[in-house]
């Protein structure tokens, strides 16, 4: 018995498409560029929704910023008669807080995106929030941002060290105080220094920014006092800083040292610190890169109590100020500026790595 073949079906073979034009394929041929814009786009996405929770979660803080700044008043004999209904308005007008909730977001992302103003200050009305936020934010980025570098500098070189020399007492001394006081708030070694150089030994200044005697300006004399008041509120931030790095810096290098790679590199007869610097370190510093953009949130916060406890006229203290007050307006333009710059530390950072590290890909 025999079976017939089943019919064979003549397909059409499908024509090549024309190259695509679009967008997309234009993207397709630049995975870089794709890869920015699409990166970009996440951090619209991410500093919209922050703003907008930290704009609802001060607004919804109980209390009336209004009373608080019309009692201060009369205390003040500024304003010393009972406030109208009329005053009272045009106050909850001017500090955005007249409407419902949603319709005071909407004005202020309007004004905020559109003019950048903030709003009047309560702890300094009516000077714009913005204008208190910029005298201000000078401090904090001298203050914060040359201490948190030297302290991931300082704790990247001492681990990195620390994890290629493990099992010498020098490496087990680092190691075993980095795990004690790695973890130790920024103002309780504030404080100690404060005793030591301040008060028992008289060396340095413990609060200020800078010698009331001296005029501010571009002049030698100036940049010493700030150096000089700045060095305990500074140094506090990198002790506990340094003792994170070189935790996380050693605990990167360990696994990295018993790779092929380096067996060969000292099989070629390499130096031992060029190993270190050339190839072991190499895989070690691109984590904490990211880490670093990451954790300036966490310094930020640190700095805060830190500003206050040597009375440092940085944005700590000013949050502190406005937050006592009810300044809507001033805290959340600290509050967006703290945003603003871990958000777009991360970003640039992410926008490095594959340039930095051909093992990164970009999202496809």
């Amino acid at each position: 018995m025999t079976t017939e073949a089943p019919p064979v079906v003549a397909v059409d073979k499908p024509q090549d498409s024309a190259p695509s034009t679009g967008v997309r394929a234009r993207l397709s041929r630049h995975p870089l560029a794709a890869y920015a814009i699409r990166r970009f786009g996440l951090y619209l996405v991410e500093l919209w929704g922050a703003l907008t929770i930290a704009f609802f979660f001060f607004r919804l803080m109980p209390g009336d910023p209004i009373q608080t700044l019309i009692q201060t008043l009369q205390q003040n004999y500024i304003y010393n008669q009972q406030a109208s209904a009329e005053i009272i308005a045009r106050y909850q007008h001017e500090f955005g807080l007249d409407g419902n909730i949603f319709s005071q977001y909407l004005r202020y992302m309007e004004k905020l995106v559109l003019h950048g103003d903030l709003g009047p200050s309560l702890i300094n009305y009516p000077t714009p929030a913005q204008d208190v936020i910029l005298r201000a934010l000078p401090w904090t980025i001298g203050l914060l941002g040359i201490s948190a570098v030297l302290a991931w500098v300082f704790g990247i070189i001492i681990g990195a060290i620390a994890g290629w020399r493990r099992g010498r007492l020098g490496s087990s001394i680092a190691t075993n105080l980095s795990i004690a006081l790695s973890h130790v708030p920024y103002f309780f070694v504030a404080l100690i220094l404060v005793y030591i150089f301040a008060y028992s030994l008289g060396m340095l200044p413990a609060r200020s920014a800078y010698d009331s005697r001296i005029e501010p300006g571009i002049s030698l004399d100036f940049i010493g006092s700030v150096l000089k008041y700045g060095l305990l509120p500074g140094l506090s931030i990198v002790v506990i800083g340094t003792f994170s790095w070189i935790l996380s810096t050693r605990m990167l290098m360990v696994p990295v040292l018993g790779e092929d790679y380096l067996v060969y590199a000292e099989a070629k007869g390499l130096k031992g610190w060029r190993i270190l610097t050339r190839y072991a370190l190499r895989n070690c510093y691109l984590p904490q890169i990211t880490a670093f953009g990451i954790s300036l949130g966490f310094i930020f916060n640190g700095n805060v109590l830190v500003e206050q406890l040597f009375n440092y006229p940085g944005l700590g203290t000013t949050l502190v100020t406005a937050i006592q007050q009810l300044d809507f307006n001033t805290i959340l333009g600290v509050t967006n500026i703290a945003i603003f710059s871990v958000l777009t530390a991360v970003l640039i950072l992410d926008l490095l790595l594959p340039l930095l590290d051909p093992r990164v890909k970009y999202w496809n």
